[in-house]
């Protein structure tokens, strides 16, 4: 087909609605079609277009009617009227409507009507959150003056239309209109439309989902139909691998980045292909709209102006602040395709990325080879030994499933014919080919498939194939998984010793003879041979992806570099030490104490001129040039030091640290590993995490169909149905994981506290924190992650969109003046926590961190936290809670310890009489005997009134008797004496307070 009527399909599809619907819906005289719709469609050419078919000059006028309608060509309007049909079906529930006739301008309409179903939705603005039914009310914002909203609306989308010469440029203007048609450049009076524009419904009687995800599916429909000569459309799920084990092979925290960051890239170039043949708005899952490697291509390979990226934090930042070091995108993806393309375009995907990847390798290779003055030349070894061992990696696996598995005909009244996709889907649900299974079988199916007189002259409307979206997902994915159990798998001989950091393939060498030399004898090899930037450690010799891995970050960072304007080496990816990360506390304090020359003088006899301070946490980068940054530099040479000098030099260092602040240095840091409870279900639209249809109507609506409903009992069935899955829920998933990725856990970890972010990638998290603020991170991303903190006081919108920093209420986070839907109350998370000595190395810390998390998932049975502490003297004390109760108290009793008037004997004497107490010990003996000894230790009565010390033994107790389970050995002596050795340990090892919130 005409590439150009591919775009200009799907660009009338991006206009068959106005972005402003919901506020100009039964208040527009000229209707919601008729104004801002029109002048666009007008404005960019639409009835200049060449119509389908051949025109008679002598018979132009009739033939135009024929060929046009509504100004557009009747090829193209009919295709954007299914792919609007499809989209509303997926993603939108049915009620009873009546049918009635009325004259329009083009003659005789029918429509379906429900008088108790409308919404003035600029009096009542309400949304719902589509994955708990949560009401958040927007307070009366929707109050605009409708004038300025569409004069605004008008402004804004020709502002956004891009020409090659006098011509509109489809394709960029379609990529304009997805990118930057959801923020509103200019608004009137005060602001408040550009910060609603975000979020208008689609549907203002069901607003569970925005104009804009409506729009997306639209045209992603309208360009599968368009590239197909057929006009079907498929699913296409792909998933990139091995993920794990490439991830997790790391001996410093920096491998850890590279190797989820590097699959976020290779995911990227996998969705890419998609982007460049139907646009971003083909691809349903991970959203892709505001991903920061996706504007880079957007600006740099499409053209799209850069002024329009200026307020973007990418185009600023020349180090790892920068959003494009974060690792966005997961390793799979869903998209709307032609259903003849759904192969030619899994095969580019495959093509496309084992390629960019080789092509990395080979820079690599020529990296490595100038860093240790090797010559380079063709027939180097290492250019095969390089693409021998990428062969095939990564792995991509594919399925698509076409929706013409399910025919049908709405405009004739028949619903489609399932039983071609029933046949296909019998073979993965183990049924037999006449029977139905999944979505098929369920229970709204049954309604909706049928034709239903509800016997007041109302009744549903003959649903198209688009309602059956939950089936062709569920179909798709189950064959994407059928597909990843036949792994092919292609012998590879392997000689010589292994790759240091995975064991499975030979390191890269530049003599073959070199393979077989024992680690003794490495002098002259490739990798003895490199010295700064030290790629590799002391002793590590590299395989092919390890090897690009270790260089990742410096490869990256002059990708960035240039996207942001620099010289190459100007953008760095600093990596914060774990020498550092536990002193960060002090670094204020310390910085406060040295303003005194005198104290400053006590240090200089260690100091050396060419001690620098070691890279910081960014919410105490204000303080690198500080004496106090500096002394953490000189710490860090004298503990890496290896003569006696050094450590006598350790030694006065630390004493002379003490006496000026109080204590001795920190020396334990944390990990904290986050996940995601359950998404693979989440995503696959598991009943657990559904709403009912009632649940997501507008409550205007909803009191109308309870009303209805009390008088049939089959539709009140209906409305208490769980909603099936629809893109709009894959939608709300994918945009509130990339929000919570992209805005939420930066701000949480590098701005509330003091931390380092190692990854964020949609609900995985992995950072580095002072011990002392470890818990209160994790306490704020759970809280967080579910859109609401209980510590959080604001739920006036108006307000809490002026303030710096979060707040989290309703299932939304106000994040420095974007209010984004996070996951909903329903959503959980579980994470690992490991605290450890900062000289402990990462592999044995990775390996704690990781078991951590898979207890907070087993032993805690989700929406659970598993702290680890490893100790430097020996022996790890494990604890595992749930966030809600137990965290808290955690969290207090640490508190109390920390106290200068509480002795830490309290732990140790309560331990001794807790080993003889006897199993069935009451919660008020559990309780009193604790607060006794508690108290004996607390020299001060206004510590204990503080702490609240009496409710904090109490609860300690209660939850202690909780952990009991019917029929099991007792736990609850266990259960205390651990959380109290770990508040202990935490109060030991964290002398400094918690990060306070809005740091920065």
């Amino acid at each position: 087909m005409n590439h150009n009527r591919l775009w200009q399909t799907k660009l009338h599809a991006r206009l068959h609605d106005p972005a402003e619907k919901a506020l100009v819906l039964l208040r527009d005289p000229v209707g919601h079609e008729g104004g801002t719709v029109r002048a666009l469609h007008r404005h960019l050419g639409f009835d200049q277009l060449p119509a389908s078919g051949t025109l008679d000059p002598d018979n132009a006028d009739v033939l135009d009617r024929v060929l046009f309608k509504n100004g557009i060509p009747v090829a193209m309007y009919e295709q954007v009227k299914q792919a609007d049909h499809w989209a509303a079906a997926a993603d939108r529930p049915q009620w009873p409507l009546k049918e009635i006739t009325a004259q329009t301008r083009s003659g005789p309409r029918t429509f379906g009507v429900a008088p108790e179903a409308q919404v003035h939705w600029t009096k009542e603005p309400v949304l719902i959150h589509p994955l708990t039914g949560q009401k958040f009310d927007l307070q009366g914002l929707a109050e605009t003056d409708i004038g300025d909203i569409k004069t605004t609306s008008f402004a804004h989308f020709s502002r956004l239309i891009v020409k090659d010469g006098d011509e509109v440029d489809w394709q960029r203007t379609l990529a304009a209109y997805w990118r930057f048609g959801p923020e509103l450049a200019e608004t009137p009076h005060d602001g408040t439309l550009g910060h609603l524009w975000p979020l208008l419904p689609a549907d203002t009687r069901v607003p569970d989902h925005s104009i804009w995800d409506h729009l997306d599916l639209t045209s992603a429909f309208a360009g599968a139909f368009a590239g197909d000569a057929e006009g079907e459309a498929a699913l296409l799920s792909v998933s990139l691998g091995p993920v794990q084990g490439f991830i997790a092979a790391a001996r410093k925290t920096e491998d850890l980045w590279a190797g989820s960051h590097l699959l976020s890239r290779l995911a990227w170039e996998a969705i890419r292909v998609i982007c460049e043949a139907l646009g971003p708005d083909a691809v349903l899952f991970p959203r892709l709209r505001g991903v920061p490697q996706v504007d880079l291509w957007l600006r740099d390979e499409l053209k799209l102006p850069a002024e329009w990226f200026k307020d973007c934090e990418w185009t600023r930042s020349n180090t790892d602040a920068n959003p494009l070091f974060a690792a966005a995108l997961p390793n799979r993806f869903v998209a709307l395709v032609p259903a003849s393309r759904a192969r030619e375009l899994a095969e580019a995907v495959r093509t496309r990325t084992q390629r960019w990847l080789l092509e990395l390798g080979q820079t690599t290779v020529a990296r490595l080879l100038e860093a240790a003055g090797i010559p380079a030349s063709d027939d180097q070894p290492l250019h095969a030994q390089m693409q021998e061992q990428l062969k095939g990696f990564p792995e991509v696996h594919w399925a698509a499933v076409p929706f013409s598995l399910a025919r049908g005909d709405a405009a004739k009244g028949t619903a489609p014919d399932t039983t071609g996709l029933q046949a296909a889907m019998a073979p993965f649900f183990g049924a037999d080919a006449g029977e139905q299974a999944g979505f098929l079988a369920s229970s709204a199916w049954q309604v909706l498939s049928k034709s239903v007189d509800w016997g007041d002259g109302t009744r549903f409307f003959t649903p198209n194939p688009g309602v059956l979206y939950p089936a062709v997902y569920d179909l798709a994915e189950r064959a994407l998984a059928a597909s990843k159990s036949l792994r092919p798998f292609d012998a590879r001989r392997e000689e010589g010793y292994r790759d240091s950091l995975t064991g499975e393939v030979e390191w890269l060498r530049h003599h073959r003879d070199h393979l077989n030399l024992s680690p003794g004898q490495r002098s002259d090899t490739l990798w003895a041979r490199i010295g700064k930037p030290a790629w590799a450690k002391p002793g590590e010799h590299l395989g092919a992806l390890s090897a690009i891995k270790r260089l990742w970050p410096s490869l990256f960072a002059a990708e960035v570099a240039r996207a942001t304007g620099q010289e190459d080496s100007a953008a760095s990816r600093f990596s914060v030490s774990t020498h550092t990360m536990a002193m960060a506390p002090m670094l204020e304090a310390l910085d406060e104490k040295l303003k005194s020359p005198e104290a400053l003088k006590a240090f200089e006899p260690l100091l050396k001129p060419n001690d620098r301070a070691p890279a910081l946490p960014r919410s105490l980068a204000k303080l690198r040039n500080s004496p106090a940054a500096r002394l953490i530099g000189t710490r860090d040479r004298l503990q890496d030091g290896d003569t006696a000098e050094d450590e006598t030099d350790l030694r006065k260092l630390d004493k002379a640290l003490e006496a000026l602040i109080g204590h001795k240095p920190e020396t334990y840091y944390a990990l904290l590993l986050m996940d995601g409870d359950r998404m693979g279900r989440m995503l696959a639209g598991d009943p657990e995490w559904a709403i009912t249809y009632r649940d997501s109507f507008h409550p205007r609506v909803r009191d109308g169909f309870d009303r209805k409903a009390d008088q049939q009992p089959r539709l009140k069935q209906y409305g208490n149905e769980n909603r099936s899955l629809s893109p709009g829920r894959h939608f709300a998933i994918s945009g509130a994981l990339n929000d919570f990725a992209l805005h939420v856990v930066p701000e949480v970890i590098e701005r509330e506290h003091r931390g380092k972010l190692i990854y964020a990638g949609g609900d995985d998290v992995l950072a580095m924190l002072p011990v002392a603020d470890v818990l209160s991170a994790a306490r704020r991303l759970q809280h967080a992650y579910e859109g609401d903190d209980p510590d959080d006081s604001s739920t006036d919108w108006r307000t809490a969109r002026q303030q710096p920093g979060m707040i989290c209420k309703q299932g939304y986070a106000h994040v420095r003046g974007r209010l984004l839907r996070m996951m909903g109350a329903t959503a959980t998370v579980s994470a690992g926590i490991v605290i450890a000595h900062h000289q402990a190395p990462l592999s044995a810390v990775r390996s704690a961190l990781a078991a951590a998390e898979q207890r907070a998932k087993n032993a805690g049975g989700r929406n659970a936290f598993s702290i680890a502490l490893v100790k430097r003297s020996g022996g790890t004390t494990h604890f595992t809670g749930k966030w809600q109760v137990t965290l808290p108290l955690l969290t207090r009793m640490t508190e109390f310890l920390r106290e200068p008037e509480v002795s830490r004997r309290a732990v140790y004497h309560s331990l001794e009489w807790l080993k003889d107490l006897p199993d069935d010990v009451t919660s008020d003996m559990l309780g009193s005997l604790l607060g006794h000894q508690l108290a004996r230790q607390c020299r001060s009565k206004s510590t204990r009134d503080a702490h609240k010390l009496p409710g904090l033994v109490t609860g300690l107790a209660a939850q202690a008797i909780a952990q009991e389970t019917p029929g099991a050995p007792p736990t609850r002596k266990p259960w205390l004496a651990n959380l109290l050795i770990s508040a202990e340990f935490l109060a030991r090892q964290s002398h400094s307070p918690a990060a306070t919130r809005n740091r920065s």
